[in-house]
């Protein structure tokens, strides 16, 4: 087996594997009931989904340009998703979309009878 045949079955079983952690997240959105199981669901198997297809792509691409411009977008949804997933639910959370009553610890109700937006240390 050669070099190339090996990193084209490595890139399909990424393929593969991103699929299938995106049908994951897809079922999950339609089961969970919640705003912040919907988010959970489509946050964390998604962003690994996008990082499976993108190693998949490294693979079967094996282009330098393109795996570095690929590693890039892999970078910056791992910065990314987690600032957009916490606006996401301190904005829900304010539209009275999250039920407080289901929360375990509500810490940003407190924040917010306080008046700010912050923890001060």
């Amino acid at each position: 087996m050669s070099a190339g045949t090996i990193a084209d079955v490595l890139g399909a079983i990424f393929l593969v594997a991103g699929s299938i952690f995106t049908l994951i997240a897809a079922i999950g959105m339609v089961r969970y009931p919640d705003l912040l199981s919907r988010q959970h669901v489509a946050t964390k198997p998604q962003v690994f989904s996008l990082i499976m297809f993108m190693l998949g792509v490294i693979f079967l691409v094996r282009e330098a340009s393109m795996t570095w411009t690929l590693l890039l977008v892999i970078a910056f949804q791992l910065v990314s998703s987690p600032i957009s997933a916490h606006m996401l639910s301190r904005s829900g959370y304010r539209t009275g979309r999250v039920q407080p009553a289901e929360l375990v610890i509500d810490e940003l109700k407190e924040d917010i009878d306080r008046g700010t937006d912050y923890v001060q240390m």
